[in-house]
């Protein structure tokens, strides 16, 4: 067993590289992979934006049949399809997104085998056409996606869930299950095993930690405070891609307006909007068109967008579980993130009107309702304990999933000093001029790389993107980006060398990625020409001799006189 475990462990390695162009994988990935390719089920909790698509998209196309992945997302469904395509994965969708007569081309290409990888809503697994179509098929996998929507005790029960199993028992041959959540009690993880019906799973839990995120907690005393503690916040992230998340339509929409009318450029996004406009922003949001959303809880789920930079949470949300994913979809690229919760004591008789006032599955009992307003209740107090916590941020979320850890993480409100953090009293427009007016200190970013080059590749980006018709992020993520600019590529082996580029994607953007550096090189080789010139002249107007410039410099004699013989 072992021998084949290390056997698909190097094909995996293999298949990642060429078609994901990356060295290596992330924690618990390599594990999950040999199980689901050796006929196992599995349960893999990992945290959001730790991985979990690699999990099912490798054995995908390392199988010889086609896998289907269950999920409630519609719009990850669409970006995880782009970045299959992107990657040169056959892969599709099918949900209620879809017109009638791309339902039906959608049917037809599945039923001729046109696709590898196939994401599919829970409530079309009852379609007839698609049950009999799927029949004829060589399933390999079924992945589900977020699975803990499948339990009662789950903070995102659906119903639509419990059909799977029913849809699993059509099919001719029973494939290899993997089930997928970021966030599972011990409780969620029982039923998930129960109600899927997983047979003697591989239960991978890789850990909840994400050491790229920043965790601070701030307690603005009045409504006035917690605007501030925002706009500081903003100025701080100019530029960059972020959410905020707010408890109500109406916060959200206040919200909005305000900010907009100050010029700052947001979008919105609650379940109060048409179904059009809640696509536009999204859409905004997602291309980069506007850095910025503002949303209640209704926006995020399966939002894949690799770059956001930071996640503020207005107020308090209702429970550790929502508060973890919510600001987990910071830093999915790896980099640095920072997640900032602004809390307020009356956040909490919002979160218990939720709770009285929140809908009630009419199938429970009132005993196991009951269960489930008690369980809503302590999960709101254990919210309250953490926006109160003196002690280390990270380490309470850990310990509230189970994962014990003890020692401070140094990376949260917590474990720095936020002594010395003041408001900045300036006047509000003053505050945002400075904040616009505020240019890099030098040519490098954070990252140490050039700024310059960095902003170069981001526009080559959009336009693919736009050419393309995809988010930015699906043709290359910002820390792809990143590595270009270091390793600089010269030719397609050495492109085939950066995090992200794969041979689908060397091949296809290759050209534009090295004509955009030999562009810059030159540009800066010409930069460097007149720099140089100019330090020629000025050591000559001091007195030095040609003789002795020229071996500073690195050139002959010849070429010193001509330069300043020429030097206007």
């Amino acid at each position: 067993m072992d021998g084949l475990f290390t056997e698909f462990q190097n094909e995996a390695e293999k298949v990642l590289k060429q078609y994901f162009g990356h060295d290596s994988f992330r924690d618990g990935q390599k594990n999950i992979i040999s199980h689901l390719c050796s006929g196992n089920d599995v349960l893999g909790i990992m945290p959001t934006g730790g991985g979990k698509s690699i999990c099912y998209q490798i054995p995908a196309i390392m199988a010889d049949g086609i896998t289907l992945v269950v999920s409630p997302l519609i719009s990850l469904m669409k970006d995880q399809v782009s970045a299959l395509v992107q990657s040169g994965i056959r892969g599709a969708f099918y949900n209620s997104s879809l017109t009638e007569g791309q339902c039906r081309k959608a049917l037809f290409n599945i039923a001729n085998g046109m696709y590898k990888i196939i994401y599919v809503a829970p409530e079309r697994l009852e379609n007839e056409t698609f049950v009999s179509i799927c029949k004829t098929l060589d399933i390999s996998y079924i992945a589900v996606d977020e699975a803990h929507c499948v339990s009662q005790w789950g903070q995102d029960f659906r119903p639509s869930y419990l059909k799977i199993p029913e849809f699993i028992k059509k099919l001719p041959k029973r494939p290899v299950i993997g089930a997928f959540t970021a966030t599972a009690t011990d409780e969620v993880r029982s039923d998930i095993i129960k109600i899927l019906g997983l047979k003697d799973p591989y239960v991978m839990t890789t850990g909840f930690d994400r050491p790229n995120l920043y965790f601070e907690v701030r307690h603005p005393k009045t409504k006035s405070d917690r605007f501030d503690e925002l706009i500081d916040i903003l100025l701080s992230h100019k530029g960059k891609s972020g959410i905020i998340y707010c408890a109500t339509r109406k916060s959200a929409n206040e919200l909005y307006d305000t900010l907009s009318s100050m010029d700052i450029d947001v979008t919105r996004y609650h379940a109060g909007l048409s179904a059009e406009e809640r696509q536009k922003n999204q859409d905004d949001f997602i291309y980069d068109r506007k850095p910025v959303v503002i949303a209640t809880n209704a926006f995020g789920m399966g939002i894949d967008k690799s770059n956001v930079s930071f996640v503020i949470h207005y107020n308090m949300p209702k429970n550790i579980e929502n508060y973890y994913q919510e600001a987990g979809r910071a830093g999915r690229d790896g980099s640095n993130a920072d997640c900032i919760l602004l809390y307020s004591p009356k956040d909490i008789f919002t979160i218990r009107f939720f709770i009285d006032h929140s809908e009630q599955n009419e199938e429970l009992t009132p005993e196991m309702r009951a269960k489930i307003r008690s369980k809503d209740i302590y999960r709101m107090n254990r919210m309250i304990d953490y926006c109160t916590e003196s002690g280390c941020l990270r380490n309470y979320i850990l310990n509230y999933f189970g994962e014990k850890r003890y020692v401070p993480c140094g990376n949260c409100s917590g474990c720095i000093d936020e002594g010395n953090r003041t408001l900045k009293r300036l006047p509000l427009k003053s505050r945002i001029s400075a904040g616009e007016n505020k240019k890099y200190q030098d040519d490098k970013t954070a990252d140490d790389i050039s700024a310059e080059l960095f902003d170069q590749l981001k526009k080559m980006r959009m336009r693919i993107a736009k050419t393309q018709g995809v988010p930015p992020y699906v043709v290359f993520t910002d820390n792809t980006l990143k590595d270009i600019c270091r390793k600089m590529p010269q030719n397609r082996e050495e492109l085939l060398r950066v995090s992200g580029i794969g041979e689908t994607k060397a091949d296809r953007y290759g050209k534009a990625v090295l004509t955009e550096l030999k562009n810059f090189s030159g540009k800066n080789e010409k930069k460097s020409d007149r720099s140089k010139k100019e330090s020629v002249i000025n050591d000559y107007e001091k007195g030095m001799r040609i003789s002795a410039i020229a071996s500073k410099y690195g050139l002959s004699v010849g070429e010193t006189e001509y330069i300043i013989k020429h030097q206007n």
